[in-house]
């Protein structure tokens, strides 16, 4: 029986690298999406299944829980990579980390909650949720605190659901720091960024594919996190 994995936010990125590979080696991969992009077409073609949702409206997600139990009899694994990045605001300071809060803690709660019932019918011995969360979950960060705090609570959710869902269901974080940089950085942002790592080069996409392969291949692993930052945490 197909493996179906719902990842949030395939859009960009490496939510799309993901939903891409995961696709080619078998999965039914289920990928929601914020804003419309060429890239989506392609995913589709490969068989992918998309859903419009915006996380920042809560009315969305629980439409999106709602038609995922109604679509699918069960689920092997949630992947939660939706996110936004932005920067702290003193004239907009609620505003902003109620909205970061909302995109990284909000939504994954409700939906590890909503479709924990599919997770836990699925034939595999185990199922997975993994919470993409962020190398600033211990450092914390001077100009976008807001996001910081939320992908810190993101990972606490992740030890607070691995007790709540074990033995079925494994619950893991993946932090990852520098993977990959933006068309628009300039050369001098991209040495600055390189230097603030022991491994002085981008991660890439593949990085947070081999640390999802290694989780779904474990049978003992669960509340951990594997860091991904090239070794940033001691630079």
């Amino acid at each position: 029986m197909t493996a179906t994995v719902l990842i949030t936010g395939v859009g960009k990125r490496v939510g799309l690298y993901l939903a891409h590979h995961l696709t080619k080696v078998g999965y039914q991969v289920l990928g929601t999406y914020r804003t419309l992009r060429p890239e989506l077409q392609q995913l589709e073609a490969q068989g992918v299944v998309l859903y419009p949702c915006d996380f920042y409206s809560n009315e969305q997600t629980n439409a999106l829980i709602a038609i995922i139990q109604a679509s699918h009899s069960s689920l092997n694994a949630i992947i939660h990579n939706a996110s936004d990045w932005l920067p702290d605001d003193d004239s907009s300071a609620i505003v902003t980390i109620e909205k970061m809060m909302q995109i990284h803690a909000t939504a994954p709660y409700a939906i590890n909650l909503g479709l924990a019932p599919l997770l836990q019918k699925n034939s595999a011995s185990y199922s997975d949720i993994i919470h993409i969360t962020d190398y600033v979950v211990d450092k914390g960060s001077k100009k976008h605190a807001a996001y910081a705090a939320s992908k810190a609570a993101l990972h606490n959710l992740t030890l607070s659901f691995a007790a709540k869902f074990a033995p079925k269901i494994k619950v893991n974080s993946i932090a990852p720091a520098l993977l990959m940089f933006n068309p628009e950085d300039d050369e001098a942002y991209k040495q600055k960024a390189l230097q603030k790592a022991l491994i002085k080069q981008e991660g890439g996409e593949v990085e947070v594919l081999k640390a999802v392969q290694y989780l779904f291949d474990s049978h003992y692993i669960t509340g951990q996190v594997i860091k991904v930052d090239g070794g940033r945490h001691l630079a």
